[in-house]
């Protein structure tokens, strides 16, 4: 069953990337708000999950964060992360900038060694009022599952017809390695229900072949990230028949990372 999370505030929760975090989430909380659409997503499929309620506020997210930080400070355990994630795409909140400079003088206050992280799908990270707060975090977590777009417009399903990913890979670059790729790897032949009751669409979702892994590497050495995440499918997903990587190729594709000089983790 997917999830659907609380609002403004969820957790903490065990991350197998970023230990335990504290969840914050700027989608109300009785849906999902995103620009991508991708068939992997724990949160379901877009069209399943509208929403009614509104999306929290700044005040309202500021007032959450500092109550459960004190919360956690009284039983003594304070989170290794505040991570904005939750139902859909984080900076596609319109007070998106000023969260987050209230978010990190909280966490100033409340948790120093704490590290402000933002998971993106990177569609609104060209935007200068989200740049400007993506450098401001520490963890500027941006997607990038292939540099193929026929394969985005199948997986990742961007809501925006004008999306192109050689601009997002432009909009990476301005970073100057203040961001963290992070690429989902995964394999499986699915079918996928089209619009206005045509027939389903049977894709196959294997990006780990060479004319997709070679051409992402490239993508890289352009971007220069700080860091490289890669993983595979591990929760529940809308669309049935995805399948996880192997341990073992997952490994040798952080390898290459590796040998570009970019360091890499994988996930399993």
């Amino acid at each position: 069953m997917t999830v659907i999370y609380p609002s403004p505030i969820f957790g903490p929760v065990k991350s197998r990337r970023l230990g335990l975090s504290l969840g914050v989430n700027l989608q109300p909380a009785d849906g999902k708000i995103c620009s991508f659409d991708c068939l992997y997503c724990e949160c379901g499929l877009n069209a399943d999950r509208r929403p009614q309620l509104p999306r929290p506020t700044c005040e309202e997210v500021t007032t959450a964060l500092k109550k459960k930080l004190q919360e956690m400070a009284s039983d003594g355990v304070l989170p290794d992360v505040i991570t904005f994630a939750g139902n859909g795409e984080p900076t596609g909140h319109p007070d998106f900038l000023h969260i987050i400079r209230e978010t990190v003088a909280v966490r100033d206050r409340y948790c120093p060694n704490a590290k402000v992280t933002v998971l993106s799908n990177a569609t609104f990270c060209g935007r200068d009022k989200v740049r400007e707060a993506l450098m401001l975090v520490d963890n500027n977590l941006l997607k990038l599952d292939t540099v193929d777009n026929g394969y985005i417009r199948d997986i990742n399903r961007p809501e925006s017809p004008m999306y192109d990913v050689n601009d997002v890979i432009g909009w990476m670059k301005r970073y100057e390695g203040h961001c963290i790729v992070q690429t989902m790897f995964m394999r499986g032949v699915v079918n996928v229900p089209s619009a206005d009751g045509l027939p389903c669409k049977t894709i196959d979702v294997d990006n780990t072949g060479e004319e997709y892994v070679r051409p992402w590497l490239d993508a890289l050495t352009e971007i220069r990230p700080g860091s490289v995440m890669i993983y595979t499918v591990d929760r529940e997903t809308p669309v049935k028949g995805l399948q996880k990587v192997s341990h073992a190729e997952l490994d040798a594709i952080r390898d290459r990372v590796t040998t570009l000089g970019i360091p890499c983790t994988a996930s399993y």
